[in-house]
C-alpha cells in the first residue's frame, strides 16, 4: 500500500514537472521583443528621432519638459529645464557621455552610467544588444502587475548586471531594474513601461514610471518625430565638456 502511494506521488510530481514550460533562451526573448515592436528592418530604417516628454516628480508637485535628440550611429543630446535648478544638458558623442548643469557644472559619465547612456543613444540598441551584454540568461517566470513575465539577467562587459521582465504573452518589456551611480552614491532604479503605441513603424512605451529610494518619477511622451532633419550643431559638446576631455588626454 505504501509503495503504491509513493509510486502515485512520484508519477504526479513528474507529470507536473513535464507540464511546466521550459524557459526559453535569452536571445529568443530579446529577438521576439524586436519582432513585436516592429522588426529589425524598422529599427534599421530609423535614422533620427526627436522625443518630447513631460516628466513629473511624484509627491513634489513638480513638472518639466525633457527633449531628446538622437541620430545614428551614436549621437544624443538631451535638454531639461528644471524649476529651481535651471538647465540640465546631457549628451553622447561616440564613446563619450557627458552632462552639464548650472548647479554642478560639467562632468563625464563613467562606468555603468556611461554604458547606460551609450546604450540609450543608439536607435538600434535593441537589435544589437549583444554588443553591450555578452551574457544573458532567462532565470525564471514572475508575475508583474498581473502579467506573467520572463525574467532576464543581463551582464555587461564590466560584469555589472541588470534585470529585465518581458511579458510572456505579448513579448513587450514590462520592467527593468539596474544600479545607477549618482553624486550621492549608487542606487537601484526600477523602470516600468506602459501604453505601447506605434510611431514611425516602431511600437514604443508612451508612459514610464521610474522608482528610486525616496523618489518616483513618471514620464509621458508628448511627441515623437522620426527621420527628421537635425542640425549637427545640436550634438556639439559644450566648451566645459571639451575642457574635461583635454585634461584626460595623455600629457595634459
Amino acid at each position: 500500500m505504501i509503495s503504491s502511494r509513493i509510486g502515485l506521488l512520484c508519477m504526479s510530481f513528474f507529470s507536473f514537472a513535464a507540464a511546466q514550460d521550459p524557459l526559453p533562451a535569452a536571445a529568443t526573448v530579446m529577438d521576439r521583443y524586436v519582432s513585436v515592436t516592429g522588426g529589425r528592418e524598422a529599427y534599421e530604417m530609423l535614422k533620427t528621432e526627436v522625443r518630447t516628454v513631460l516628466l513629473e516628480l511624484k509627491g513634489r508637485d513638480m513638472r518639466f519638459t525633457v527633449t531628446t535628440y538622437r541620430a545614428k550611429p551614436n549621437r544624443m543630446y538631451t535638454i531639461t529645464e528644471i524649476p529651481g535648478v535651471g538647465k540640465v544638458e546631457e549628451g553622447v558623442d561616440g564613446d563619450v557621455a557627458w552632462n552639464l548643469s548650472e548647479a554642478r557644472g560639467a562632468a563625464l559619465k563613467q562606468g555603468a552610467e556611461r554604458d547606460f547612456a551609450l546604450y540609450g543613444a543608439r536607435l538600434d540598441a535593441e537589435v544589437n544588444w549583444k554588443e553591450w551584454f555578452p551574457k544573458a540568461e532567462v532565470v525564471s517566470t514572475e508575475e508583474v502587475e498581473g502579467r506573467t513575465c520572463y525574467k532576464l539577467v543581463l551582464t555587461d562587459k564590466d560584469g555589472e548586471q541588470h534585470s529585465r521582465w518581458y511579458d510572456k504573452e505579448a513579448g513587450l518589456l514590462v520592467k527593468l531594474l539596474l544600479q545607477v551611480k549618482l553624486p550621492q552614491g549608487q542606487f537601484p532604479m526600477e523602470m516600468r513601461f506602459y501604453d505601447y503605441r506605434e510611431t514611425g513603424g516602431l511600437l514604443q512605451a508612451r508612459r514610464t514610471v521610474r522608482v528610486m529610494p525616496g523618489q518616483e518619477m513618471e514620464s509621458r511622451v508628448e511627441k515623437i518625430e522620426t527621420n527628421v532633419e537635425i542640425d549637427p550643431a545640436r550634438f556639439a559638446m559644450p566648451d566645459a565638456v571639451k575642457a574635461l576631455l583635454e585634461k584626460q588626454q595623455p600629457g595634459a
